[in-house]
């Protein structure tokens, strides 16, 4: 055999290890990327079984008496005296009416327990709304207790022992009565997105934490895309290269690093204890949120401005444009589509943060709906943390119903960014 055939074998026997090697290393890429995606959608699905059923809520036709001698002594009809009435009370008698066989305190105790305590608000606002319904027998389909609820769903296993369950079983066979009188159905369940935070999980709500996040990522707009753009626009095309700059790239680079939770130190001790500004309110949560993604928008500003052709700027001196014109009229349309998707990305990323926003006292129990940025507030991600820490089992599907939420949010605002790129991106 001559040294040339010898030679061609050699190669040929390598060429054969280098392919193996290369199908192998694309067989783990791909297992890797199934692997992933085999968890993510375990996650996922997780997610959606815990959440699902927060979408509906359990309701209970009562016909309540709105006695007059409760409610209106005076027969006067002022709002101040109706509003201090006790609609409670007149939900308990109509409880007793409904199941005249319970007599001892303590059975008439579990009995109340049906019924949500939100119950008699919702009278109270149905009389404040039309006091001529004093004196009358209404029929009104209120929320059941959120342990009722739960049976209702399934989450609470009516065969297992009664100690075992919070739900008695004096508690069932009333429930099923119920039931074969047609008095109880399943509705979508509104209050869970028209309403505030509460006690009660049949009364929680994500709209007080919605409105808190919107506020947020608004004032954290307004401040962190016109600096970040601009001090993408400096460093880019304007600034001189020097030790100065160098400096402050290196910083603008470590600063995207920094763990979120030192921001939030930061706007403690700056914006709250130094300049005394409020506590949970969105207008400081925006400033903390600008610190974290101003690093984002100027390093993906930096880069849209950076793929622009350089002889588009050629092409304006060229003709006479001062350089400001030629950024202002030529490059920045050319490089703004990135300069929105890094921006929206960074919103992104704001949307979703809770730990820097724990700092600055957003995690309070918030139960009126904001309805500006000085107002107090909390946010999508810290309510799920609210809701995650709480005992009652109702509270994890809404846990998982707000992730939902957040993750659907969180979602589209990608989806945008992506059809952005997509439809004012240019091929050069």
């Amino acid at each position: 055999m001559s040294k040339k055939s010898r030679t061609i074998d050699i190669v040929r026997a390598g060429m054969k290890k280098r392919k193996a090697a290369e199908t192998r290393f694309r067989l783990y890429g791909l297992a890797a990327i199934a692997l992933g995606l085999i968890f993510l959608s375990l996650l996922f699905v997780s997610i959606v079984a815990n959440g699902y059923t927060a979408f509906a809520q359990s309701y209970v036709e009562i016909e309540v008496y709105i006695d007059p001698d409760r409610i209106d002594p005076e027969g006067k009809r002022e709002d101040s005296v109706l509003s201090r009435a006790d609609y409670g009370g007149l939900v308990k008698a109509t409880l007793r009416e409904m199941f005249p066989e319970v007599r001892s305190r303590r059975d008439k105790r579990q009995l109340y327990r049906l019924v949500s305590t939100g119950a008699s608000y919702e009278i109270r606002e149905m009389v404040l709304e039309d006091p001529e319904l004093i004196g009358q027998k209404i029929s009104v389909w209120v929320p059941v207790d959120d342990e009722i609820d739960m049976l209702l769903k399934g989450h609470i296993d009516r065969n297992s022992p009664e100690a075992d369950r919070r739900v008695k079983d004096k508690q069932i066979a009333w429930v099923d009565k119920l039931i074969s009188e047609e008095k109880i159905e399943k509705r979508f369940n509104t209050i869970f997105f028209t309403a505030g935070d509460s006690r009660d999980p049949e009364l929680a709500g994500i709209w007080g934490a919605a409105a808190g996040s919107f506020f947020t990522l608004i004032v954290t707009l307004i401040l962190s895309f016109p600096i970040g753009v601009a001090a993408a626009v400096y460093l880019e095309e304007f600034a001189p290269q020097n030790r100065f700059t160098d400096f402050i790239e290196v910083n603008i680079n470590n600063l995207a690093a920094v763990p979120s939770i030192v921001f939030g130190l930061l706007g403690l001790a700056v914006f709250i204890n130094f300049f005394g500004m409020p506590r949970s309110a969105p207008i400081v949560g925006g400033l903390v949120l600008t610190l974290m993604t101003l690093p984002t928008i100027i390093i993906a500003s930096r880069a849209a401005l950076k793929s622009v052709p350089p002889s588009i700027r050629e092409a304006a001196l060229g003709i006479g444009a001062s350089p400001m014109q030629t950024m202002v009229y030529h490059v920045l349309p050319l490089a703004m589509p990135g300069m929105l998707t890094g921006t929206i990305i960074g919103m992104a990323q704001a949307l979703g943060e809770s730990a820097p926003l724990l700092m600055i006292g957003m995690v309070a129990f918030i139960v009126d709906i904001p309805q500006g940025a000085f107002d107090p507030s909390t946010v999508l991600p810290v309510q799920i943390y609210l809701w995650a820490d709480s005992p009652e089992r109702a509270f994890v599907e809404r846990t998982s119903a707000a992730i939902m939420v957040l993750l659907a949010f969180l979602i589209t605002m990608n989806a945008l960014a992506v059809m952005l790129r997509k439809r004012f991106e240019r091929r050069w």
